[in-house]
């Protein structure tokens, strides 16, 4: 089985202007090459057959991705519309700034599978493409933002994945997502 990142991955897991919210202490290619050589502590089945989420040990220093939201911190909350790249409509979202969250325990990048990156319009030389990558305490998933679940649904020409709205997996993500934020450093 072999495993690249998307171009789509890269630009935000790698960025030029490197971020703290971002992989750190390792190049993409790094990440690629252990995601090759290293087998996974378990594999999670994903949002849709096509997609599936490797369990590994942070060998990196990256942080935490999502934040609970307290009284105390609740002040650094921030929104805006925003669009993932050039051919996604905005949307909204929130995260803090000026949070300092702990080293994540586990990285979980995300995959989908060659067919269905074709399907999107984003073809890759290998089994499977890693599209994100979640960064957590525990080795599970962390529910996909509801947004993400809409974009999802409205199809692959408006930056989804075609996949149906699951309500159940949807108000799952909304109770998560309603005490918990992203941060931005």
């Amino acid at each position: 089985m072999s495993i690249v990142l998307t171009p789509f991955a890269r630009a935000r897991l790698f960025p030029d202007a490197p971020r703290r919210n971002t992989i750190q202490n390792c190049t993409a290619e790094a990440f690629e090459r252990r995601l090759n050589e290293e087998a996974p502590l378990e594999v999670l089945e994903g949002y849709a057959p096509f997609c599936r989420l490797h369990v590994h040990r942070n060998w990196t220093s990256t942080r935490c991705m999502a934040v609970p939201i307290t009284d105390d911190n609740r002040h650094l909350l921030h929104s805006a519309y925003e669009a993932r790249s050039t051919d996604e409509l905005p949307v909204l979202v929130r995260w803090f700034e000026g949070v300092d969250p702990p080293v994540a325990r586990y990285l979980l990048p995300i995959l989908y599978s060659a067919g269905q990156l074709e399907k999107e319009g984003s073809p890759i030389d290998a089994d499977w493409g890693v599209v994100g990558c979640l960064y957590t305490m525990e080795p599970a998933e962390t529910p996909m933002a509801p947004i993400t679940m809409m974009r999802n649904a409205v199809g692959v020409d408006e930056g989804g994945s075609g996949v149906p709205l699951d309500r159940a997996a949807y108000q799952q993500s909304v109770a998560f997502w309603q005490e918990h934020a992203n941060w931005r450093g």
